[in-house]
Order: C-alpha cells, then structure tokens, then sequence
C-alpha cells in the first residue's frame, strides 16, 4: 500500500507532495482509497461533504471510524495524513488474520482537504461534517487561482450544493480513533513507538493584507514610499517576538505579493499567519498584541492594513473515557505509553465536537514535520498498526 501511494503527487524538484483539495493527485489518491477498500471487500461510499468512507460490514448506529486523510501542504511530507490511513486497512487486514470479525458497524474514513492548502480552510471536510464551516462560505472560498471550492468539487464529479453539516452520519459514530505520525520528536526521547494524544491546542488563522502604492524601485526616494513589503516584514518580527513573550507559536508561511516585479515597489502583501497556544486566552491576546503592531507599523510606512480571521478551532480535551481504554488497551503490549498534547490540528479534533474522538502517535525521530524530511521507521509504523488493531479490537467487539 506504502508503494503504491508514495508515486502520487510527488513534486521531484523538492521531494515533497503538493496533494492539494480536488487537484490530479488529491482525486489519484481518491482513486488509491476506492480501490484498496474494494480489495478488501469493503463498501465505499462518498458523503455530501466530500469524504470518503469504506464499511467493513453493514452500516449502522455504534459504529467504530478509524482513518485520517489523504492530501498534503505545498510539498509536504509523505506521513502526515496517509500514515493514518494506510494504518486503517493494515489494521483491517490484521484484525482479519487474527480470525475477528466487529460486532459493530466499521468504518474506513477519509477526510477531504484536512491540510486546507488550496482553499485556505484547515480540515474542511470535517469541518463542513460537523456544522463548523457554513457551506456557503466554503463554496465561495478560492484559491491562488480564483477558482472557488465550488467549481473545483464540480469539476471532480462533487455536488458542492449538498455541503453542510450531516446530522445522521454523526449521530451513527460511537468513536474516531485517529493514527498519526508524531509532529515533534517527543516519543525520540522514549522506548515507546507510540503514543496517546492528550489534548490539541487552540490556533487560529488569519489573513492579513497590507495595501501600498506600487512604484519603480530604482527612481523612488526612500522617504517617498508606501511600500507594503516593508509593513509586512515588521509584521513577521513582531509576530515572533509577541509569540515568544506570551508562550505561543506564530508563523506567516504563505505570501502573495503584487504585482511581485523585482524592479517594482509592490502595491499589495497578502500573508497568512498561524498562531496556536496552549489555552485560548494565551491565543487571543498574543494574536491581538500581533494585529496591533501590524497596524502601528502601518501607520507608519503609510500603507494599510485590513486583517480577517479565517479560521479558528478551539482547545480540544480528548474524550477522557476513550483516552483511558486506548491506553489500559496499549499497556498489554507496549506497557505505559505516553500521553501527550500538541499544537498540531487535525480532523479528530474538529470531529470531537460531535463525537468521542483520540488520537495515536507514531514515532517521529527526526521531529520533521509538513517537510519532505517527516519520517517514520518501518519497525514504529508496523507497531502503530498493531497498536490499532488492539484498541479497535477493544472498541468493535
């Protein structure tokens, strides 16, 4: 399965994957999903939202949903989302050599554009699941191209009128145990190969746009700019500096800058920024402190500033009664593992609104993640199966 799915959206220039929302490679690896769920004999289905389920068995309420998701940021890793679910059916195929069959329903699931590379919105497949993401937002999102979620789910054979929140799916989970790489090197510090996600913390996106007067950048006085570029570079080091003070992380990774001429002062900066906390009061108050210095900084180079919240997901507390069986079901064949927080979000902490939801970690040694250099060693990600494989045991039986 590894093989297969490595080749698919591979950028060869930098080794990383651009799997992005409804592109070629997101829809090859839909296509990869489709068919290692009919090699098992599993039913598939695709829901109003976009995501992909395959049923080991009869649908129904109760059911046990393992999975992760499928596409990537702009040359990321091959672990971050295919790990949970190659994992998924490794684990399936190790359940069925084992001779147990779930005495309630089971699940495959795979989350449309959980990394929101493309249209700006993280997990926006759970998002829209769940009601987090009103469907007419989302229809209306687009990307660098102008092209909006809705014509690229059109264009991929997805009705985008039937987005929004499906109540019945939901209320047919009974529990989301999702498998991911460790984003971090934690457990590199351990005997432990995997381990059992606590908590994840609150972070919000934001988009900032500094407006300027585009002009020649060999004949315009220095006192006579009002260049955008010089705003948002101030913003970049305040940013770090208020993170730091207030025990966050803010990172501006994405940039478009117009008319982006090497000879022109630009007339427009459009950057996104991230910042995640370990509590929500932290997280306001460093974004705040952020927004605030960008708009002083402003005031001073002339230029103008306008900053919109795109997202944002609040502290998620793993369902506690779930956490406790996933790590009384580990400790019978890995002893205590760890249990650990992160500033990573993910699918099962949108779904954990709705639904009972936990996470596993596997391994990381290098602490590289959303980079080419994310890895697992072989020996961790088959113990991350089997340590799936006994929790959805436990959960199925």
């Amino acid at each position: 399965m590894w093989r297969s799915l490595l080749p698919l959206g591979l950028n060869p220039d930098t080794g990383g994957y651009r799997r992005f929302a409804w592109n070629t490679a997101d829809l090859a690896c839909r296509e990869w999903f489709r068919t290692e769920a009919a090699a098992r004999g599993l039913d598939m289905e695709t829901d109003r939202n976009g995501n992909l389920w395959a049923w080991w068995g009869p649908k129904g309420p109760g059911a046990v949903v393992t999975g992760s998701h499928l596409d990537s940021v702009p040359d990321g890793g091959a672990f971050d989302g295919p790990l949970g679910v190659v994992s998924a059916f490794a684990a399936i195929d190790v359940l069925r050599a084992r001779g147990f069959t779930p005495a309630k329903p089971f699940a495959v699931a795979c989350f449309s554009d959980e990394e929101g590379a493309r249209f700006g919105v993280a997990c926006a497949g759970s998002r829209l699941l769940t009601g987090a993401l009103d469907p007419g937002k989302a229809r209306a999102l687009r990307d660098l191209d102008g092209v909006t979620m809705a014509e690229a789910m059109e264009r991929a054979g997805q009705d985008p009128d039937t987005l929004g929140r499906d109540d019945e799916r939901l209320a047919g989970v009974a529990a989301y145990v999702e498998l991911h790489v460790e984003q971090g090197k934690a457990l590199a510090f351990t005997e432990s190969p995997v381990a059992v996600a606590s908590a994840i913390w609150p972070h919000s996106r934001w988009r900032f746009d500094f407006g300027g007067e585009a002009n020649h950048a060999g004949t315009t006085r220095l006192e006579d700019r009002r260049d955008p570029m010089l705003t948002y570079a101030n913003t970049v080091l305040a940013a770090r500096k208020k993170a730091k003070l207030g025990g966050a992380v803010a990172t501006f990774g994405r940039l478009v800058v117009e008319p982006n001429g090497t000879n022109a002062i630009p007339s427009r900066v459009r950057a996104w920024l991230d910042v995640r906390a370990p509590a929500e009061e932290i997280l306001a108050a460093v974004t705040e402190e952020i927004v605030q210095a960008a708009g002083e900084r402003a005031g001073r180079d002339g230029t103008v500033l306008a900053a919109e919240r795109e997202s944002h997901t609040p502290v998620v507390e793993f369902d506690h009664v779930l956490r406790n069986l996933l790590t009384g079901t580990l400790r019978q064949s890995f002893g205590a593992v760890p249990v650990l927080p992160t500033g990573a979000g993910h699918d099962a902490g949108i779904l954990a609104a709705a639904v009972p939801t936990a996470m596993l970690y596997v391994r990381n040694p290098s602490g590289v993640s959303h980079a080419p250099g994310e890895h697992a060693e072989d020996r961790d990600c088959l113990a991350g199966v089997t340590a799936l494989a006994d929790v959805l045991q436990e959960l199925a039986q």
